[in-house]
């Protein structure tokens, strides 16, 4: 999709919004990415994922949280890195995730196809939470019971620690050392066990100074015997180190074998996480999922979005409190069906760019797999681009002027457009004498019927808004603006050409009313020369709507006699072909033959036939009877 329409429609901000309701970092980085797609399969499913994410979380059936971006940990210990203890622990909060995410699954059952293919691809690490819970404790540190070797070295070291604190407590009950004291208690530097010893009596207590006090009048000693303990006991720390890495290395291999498994299980929790990120805005914004059309060389499908709300707007109203927010007016809008060209008119502040927009973002948003802001029913065409140019954007870098950027963006919109595109195009033919723009505007509205895609295009130049009476699948929009009030209702009337009420706006923003009057007066003199002339082409346009709508009513009755018709003529000839058959039966009777007498409803024996006084004599019961051979059925006709 178009990068540069993507940044003009905000689809960024729609990016955001959705990491918004991620969990994980894994989740938002898939929500940041996100983008619009072309291939019918994958926006199924990724719609169709949303959409069962809304049905379960409308059950309370929640997916469990509390996924930790652990993938380079896993990618580590795939390629043999030793991982630390705080890191396996990590690991092992996510792998106690996949056994929870497993249970959520079988609560789901097999109503949910898409939620359960994504599932199935989540192993539960039951196995390794288990062993890692046998060695490591709840403060991240492992345990004695590891092994049978780090239990013998603890031991050991339980043993020298306990000579240490008899030293000490021997040392604190002589009276000559407790005089050397600053205060009675040993205390620790680093990994040393020391006495805070005055200066002036340094050489009453035997052993090493570890450090000084900040005043210089306190050192802090190691005693001697303890010295030579601790040096023993540095000896089994660094053997219980060793144990320890060991252990650890057993369990970061156990991960490396399953790490090509625990990366698919990571990959399909981040997706799980994405989805229902999705599916809780979806919810939150009241949203539904469109239908997608076309895709077909034939039927290039139909853009359908009613009551389509803005989703930014929307987003920004809901974060306001509820006396300072407005509600987004709906807007309802056809693509594709009827006309594929809608040319939009409409005042200054109407809300002309705003439907482009909400146009463009819902479309980008269905094909990225999202629910939209729209009613029921809402459908999108599956687009290879959506190609826009909206709003000013003059480069003084490029010493572009706004009439040169617009048309250098057109001419790279028309180079791209294709029956799969949609064109968004706003003020067409403005930036320029208005004569020249709007014949320039007429010749790119007929190159885009001219490549089939669907467009929107907003204008305010009245030759322009002709241009849908002409035409071929072509209609006129526009935004609607309350006359009394002098306000913008902000809704599309389709079918209508809107007014650009730029003097009553101008009004309403404090213009001098003797500017407002001198503007009324040449603006008088102008309409004179046109309006009686756009008055009669809307009045001939609304006549041939209404002879359409005639022309169609009648070829629908035309079409039912026709059936009617043909219903009755199949009928007759059939019953000609049952008569014919009939007669034929009858004129080859015999004697002897079996006839049914439709009067008396019985059967009987033929015994003579007179086929030229159309009589025969037919045995019913015991009696003879004379009857008309149209009274008799011959067997033979079923």
């Amino acid at each position: 999709m178009d990068a540069h329409t993507l940044e003009l429609l905000e689809f960024g901000k729609i990016r955001e919004i959705v990491a918004s309701y991620a969990g994980s970092a894994a989740g938002k980085r898939r929500a940041l990415a996100m983008a619009p797609i072309s291939d019918r399969e994958q926006i199924e499913d990724a719609v169709g994922l949303t959409t069962e994410l809304v049905e379960a979380l409308s059950m309370r059936l929640e997916p469990p949280g509390g996924l930790r971006d652990v993938e380079q940990l896993v990618r580590r210990a795939s390629i043999g890195v030793l991982l630390e203890v705080e890191q396996v622990v990590e690991l092992r909060d996510v792998f106690t995730l996949t056994t929870r995410v497993v249970e959520f699954g079988r609560k789901l059952g097999p109503d949910f196809p898409r939620l359960g293919r994504l599932l199935a691809n989540i192993r539960d690490e039951d196995r390794l939470v288990k062993e890692i819970d046998r060695v490591i404790d709840d403060r991240s540190r492992v345990v004695d019971s590891a092994s049978p070797e780090l239990r013998d070295i603890r031991r050991q070291l339980a043993v020298f620690e306990e000579r240490i604190q008899e030293e000490l407590k021997r040392l604190l009950r002589t009276e000559e050392i407790r005089k050397a004291l600053r205060y009675p208690q040993a205390t620790m530097s680093g990994n040393h066990h020391v006495l805070p010893v005055a200066v002036n009596h340094r050489q009453k207590v035997q052993g090493v100074v570890h450090r000084t006090s900040a005043t210089g009048e306190t050192v802090y000693v190691e005693p001697t015997r303890v010295a030579a303990i601790s040096a023993e006991t540095s000896v089994l720390k660094s053997a219980e180190e060793r144990e320890v890495r060991r252990i650890l290395r057993r369990l970061s291999d156990m991960i490396r074998k399953e790490a090509p498994a625990i990366l698919t299980t990571l990959d399909a929790l981040s997706l799980l996480d994405f989805a229902a990120a999705k599916a809780k805005y979806s919810l939150d914004y009241r949203m539904n999922p469109a239908e997608l059309t076309g895709g077909s060389t034939e039927h290039h499908g139909v853009l359908y979005y009613p009551e389509a709300r803005h989703p930014i707007l929307e987003h920004l109203a809901k974060q306001k409190t509820e006396t300072d927010s407005r509600p987004v007016v709906p807007v309802s809008i056809r693509l594709g069906a009827e006309y594929d060209l809608l040319i939009i008119t409409g005042p200054n502040t109407g809300g002309k760019t705003v439907a482009l927009k909400t146009v463009g973002l819902l479309s980008a948003m269905a094909l990225a797999g999202l629910h939209i802001p729209a009613g029921r029913g809402c459908q999108t065409a599956i687009l290879d681009d959506i190609l826009a140019d909206i709003g000013d954007e003059q480069s003084l870098e490029q010493s572009l002027s706004t009439f040169s950027s617009h048309i250098s963006r057109i001419a790279t919109i028309i180079s791209k457009c294709g029956p799969k595109t949609l064109v968004l195009l706003d003020e067409l033919g403005s930036g320029t004498e208005p004569s020249e723009g709007a014949a320039l505007g007429r010749a790119i509205l007929d190159e885009l019927r001219t490549c089939g895609c669907r467009g929107m295009v907003t204008t305010h130049l009245n030759d322009l808004k002709t241009y849908a009476f002409s035409a071929p699948r072509s209609e006129n929009a526009a935004m609607e603006f309350d006359a009394a009030t002098l306000q913008p209702t902000y809704r599309l009337v389709v079918g209508q050409i809107g007014q650009s009420c730029a003097l009553k706006i101008a009004r309403r923003l404090k213009l001098p009313n003797e500017l407002l009057k001198r503007a009324k007066r040449y603006l008088h003199r102008r309409r004179l020369r046109s309006a009686s002339e756009l008055t009669k082409l809307q009045e001939m346009r609304e006549q041939a709507e209404v002879a359409r709508n005639e022309a169609l009513a009648a070829k629908t009755e035309a079409e039912q006699l026709k059936d009617e018709l043909r219903l009755k003529t199949e009928n007759l000839r059939q019953e000609a072909e049952v008569t014919a058959e009939l007669e034929k039966a009858r004129q080859a009777l015999r004697p002897g033959d079996q006839v049914r007498v439709a009067k008396f409803g019985k059967s009987g024996v033929v015994n003579r036939v007179d086929v030229r006084k159309r009589q025969a004599a037919v045995t019913v019961g015991a009696v003879e009877w004379q009857l008309s051979l149209d009274e008799l059925i011959p067997t033979a006709v079923k």
